[in-house]
């Protein structure tokens, strides 16, 4: 025990700035990693990668094994190798929310004008009348990542959006009431579109099940890209939305038109990057609600 604190002592005594931002740094970047992994199939992956380092360490070091040694010693740096392989997607997706940061200022820019309240409160409408009904439904958002490569997979419409040709395109064994309805501005690009189902464990650890290939798809689809999309359940008539990978569900037609506001409405109204992230962050806390 005193070898331990002498240890200890001898270690704060050399500690300058210096050392305290390096070990900051460090820090940061390990709370990033897990931030971004989390809720994800690659947090089993890593706990895996964790238990079997720990493993090996302990067998290495408590125990004479000097086959077994060199055996680690020598498969170390193909693990090191390997991680970049196991973890491509997660990897994918962090440049990809690095890469749309910059971008948020030039978006508000862009959509400086009151075209997206027509479209929002076509779709909010739409999403109310289709809740009463308990018709399913999928709608996605565009914002800046590009839908082409989905939109491809449906029928193009490019029509005004309206609340009744949602609620049309929506209606039960209709040809295009399956899969998403894509908007982009105010129009209608595609209905029927086929879109990513999410490898998140959200769904898997909620106690409710009536969260199905539609709620997948949305969750899925915000994961890929910065779209926003609106779920309407077609077992409960339950309104959801979700973002980044995050969901809010069973939410009433008031608040989402105001989350669907704070998303389109133009940074010119006063709101800078940095409260809109922290609202956006309220909006879509780290667990399912």
């Amino acid at each position: 025990m005193n070898e331990f604190l002498n240890n200890a002592l001898f270690i704060f005594q050399r500690l300058n700035w210096l050392s305290a931002i390096d070990i900051v740094l460090v820090t940061l970047i390990f709370f990033g990693l897990l931030y971004w992994v989390r809720d994800t199939q690659a947090m089993a992956l890593l706990r895996g990668v964790i238990l079997i380092v720990v493993v090996l360490v302990l067998l290495t070091s408590l125990v004479n094994l000097p086959a077994f040694s060199w055996l680690v010693r020598n498969s170390v740096p193909a693990m090191l190798l390997a991680i970049p392989v196991i973890f491509a997607p997660e990897i994918r997706r962090a440049l990809e929310r690095i890469g749309r940061a910059g971008n948020l200022q030039s978006m508000f820019a862009k959509n400086a004008n009151r075209e997206f309240e027509q479209p929002i409160h076509a779709v909010v409408t739409a999403a109310a009348r289709l809740s009463a009904r308990q018709h399913g439904a999928l709608i996605v958002m565009q914002r800046l990542d590009s839908l082409d490569e989905f939109i491809q997979s449906g029928v193009r419409m490019d029509a005004a959006v309206t609340p009744e040709i949602l609620l049309q395109t929506f209606y039960p064994n209709t040809p295009l009431h399956d899969g998403a309805a894509v908007i982009f501005g105010n129009r209608l690009v595609a209905a029927a579109c086929v879109m990513p189902l999410s490898s998140s464990g959200i769904l898997n650890r909620s106690p409710e099940r009536q969260m199905g290939l539609r709620h997948r798809a949305a969750l899925g689809i915000s994961e890929e890209s910065d779209a926003i999309a609106v779920v309407v359940s077609e077992e409960t008539g339950a309104i959801s939305i979700a973002h980044t990978g995050r969901m809010i569900r069973r939410i009433d037609p008031d608040r989402l038109e105001n989350i669907l506001l704070a998303f389109f409405r133009p940074s010119a109204e006063g709101r800078s990057n940095k409260w809109l992230n922290g609202f956006f962050s309220y909006l879509f806390p780290r667990k399912d609600k």
